[in-house]
């Protein structure tokens, strides 16, 4: 009955040893350049920053040896070297992030426009302000949800790199004789051995693995603040085309009731005979061109709703519904001196925090790599050794063993993983530099755009836009009167109109200039 039990176990013992090593040989070695599935553990956060030095290596105890047999046995099982990949080959290479150009705005619209009278309105006092919108992006926007289960999923990692490992049982039968053992045949004792091994991590590989994980984690966390600063901008560059949407509406529609009282002035004068056919021709058409500026107008005021609602993963139903309020030519104090907003940007703007953690994660990818010179060392109990002396006619006898294996580290001594660790902390000292570098002309460019928009829209509202209109306004009670024809007058609403257009299109380009200041600097600056 011993005998069957020993067997099974041994039998067994070598199946599970035998499956394990065609896994451990199944393992990628390098990278297959393929995109990330969804759903794989690739993040969605793009590349942490220092993680090119390597990864958390092997879990507790995988990829090593374990001790096996009793001391002196003529086959001693002994941990091989490891053959897998090291620490850092399978981490790609850290990659800056790419910063995106402010995207150009123009008011998509033919047709005239005109100046409604009195201040500009706000819109309704329960409308979207920037801030709900923001708010509602932050606990909505489904991008933002998905990546932040990067962090738990960290976490995780965490744990499972402060694992210990496991031991190992082993079993074996030796001396199995293919005959039965007789005085001609003489043999030594059939042999029945129960061990167990367990490593000991000399080098502290565990806490090295833990140190990483906790390190990578940190920058997890602030590559998610920088995902949160790119969906405030996101939010903010949207609300703000929408107000200019709505407020382009506003203008058309305010051009198409002048012209309605134009065309119906010029009719009356028609049938007096005052203006020829030609010319209320010309009215009829300028108003109906700013008839269908206006539909187009409103078109793209009903768009940029809908892009909005997308952002805030609102119901497609509720974006005919959206009503914001804001104001396009927002009246603020100057922003801080340029080098007051750099010196603030290199402190807290997130992709460069991560990239700082990512220098400390990098560090201690050496420290692991250096700890990894060392394989654990197996500790041998084999609590029972059976000697079947029945064959002899004497009585069987039963012993224990200790035992330790200790891999001598004479050629492979992780090498060149810990080289390559150390160049990474380099390679992300380097990348670091640079963005520091970029974070700085951002907000050069950024205060810049914003001083020229904020001259030019104040150029544009108290100088041009006044003429324009005194010109245009004077045409239009010459011809009324008779004096001048209605080419005169139409030349002058052209020209109104374009400089209308230019005041709108670059009102709308100082107030993104205001967010994107914001975002360069990674503080809310204006509001």
């Amino acid at each position: 009955m011993w005998r069957r039990i020993v067997h099974a176990a041994c039998s067994f013992s070598l199946a599970f040893l035998c499956a394990a090593r065609q896994a451990n040989a199944q393992g990628p070695t390098a990278d297959s350049g393929q995109p990330p599935l969804p759903g794989s553990a690739t993040s969605s956060l793009g590349v942490a920053p220092g993680a090119g030095g390597g990864s958390l290596g092997n879990s507790p105890g995988a990829g090593q040896g374990f001790l096996g047999g009793r001391p002196g046995a003529s086959q001693g099982r002994i941990p091989a070297p490891p053959s897998g990949p090291g620490p850092a080959e399978l981490q790609a290479p850290i990659m800056a992030p790419q910063q995106e150009p402010i995207r150009p705005f123009s008011i998509p619209l033919h047709g005239s426009l005109d100046i409604p009278a009195g201040p500009e309105e706000d819109g309704p006092r329960d409308g979207l302000t920037l801030d709900a919108a923001i708010d509602l992006a932050l606990r909505n926007n489904l991008d933002l949800r998905g990546k932040f289960y990067e962090i738990p999923q960290a976490q995780a990692d965490i744990l499972q790199a402060s694992l210990r490992a496991n031991p190992v049982f082993y079993a074996d039968s030796q001396l199995i004789p293919y005959q039965r053992y007789t005085n001609a045949r003489p043999a030594g004792q059939q042999q029945y051995d129960v061990n167990i091994s367990y490593p000991i991590d000399v080098s502290r590989k565990r806490r090295s693995r833990t140190l990483v994980a906790t390190r990578a984690k940190r920058v997890l966390e602030a590559q998610y603040q920088d995902a949160v600063r790119q969906t405030i901008d996101d939010i903010g560059l949207t609300f703000v085309d929408t107000l200019a949407a709505r407020q382009t509406v506003r203008y058309a529609n305010k051009s198409v009731q002048g012209l309605e009282t134009l065309l119906s002035r010029t009719r009356q004068l028609h049938a007096k005979g005052a203006v020829s056919l030609s010319d209320l021709n010309r009215v009829k058409i300028q108003f109906r061109t700013a008839r269908l500026g206006a539909s187009d107008a409103e078109v793209s005021y009903q768009k940029a709703k809908k892009e909005l609602a997308a952002l805030l993963n609102s119901p497609t139903e509720q974006a005919e519904i959206i009503e914001v309020r804001g104001s396009i030519d927002l009246q603020t104090s100057p922003p801080p001196p340029v080098e007051e907003l750099s010196r603030l940007a290199l402190e807290v703007r997130p992709d460069l925090v991560a990239y700082r953690l990512g220098l400390k994660r990098a560090e201690a990818d050496v420290g692991l790599a250096r700890a990894n010179r060392l394989q654990d060392v197996y500790l041998l109990f084999q609590p029972y050794t059976f000697q079947d002396n029945s064959p002899f006619g004497l009585k069987s006898g039963t012993s224990w063993s200790l035992g330790m294996s200790i891999p001598l580290p004479i050629s492979n001594r992780n090498q060149g993983a810990i080289r390559r660790a150390e160049l990474n902390v380099t390679q992300t000292q380097i990348e670091q530099a640079g963005l520091e570098r970029r974070v700085l002309t951002d907000v050069e460019k950024a205060v810049k755009e914003y001083e020229f928009t904020r001259r030019a829209v104040q150029e544009l509202r108290d100088e041009i836009l006044p003429i324009a209109q005194q010109t245009r306004d004077e045409s239009l009670r010459l011809y009324t009167a008779g004096e001048t024809g209605v080419v005169a007058y139409i030349n002058a609403q052209l020209e109104f109109n374009t400089a209308v257009k230019q005041y709108l299109d670059t009102a709308i380009r100082y107030r993104r200039s205001m967010l994107a200041l914001n975002t360069a600097v990674g503080q809310r600056i204006f509001p």
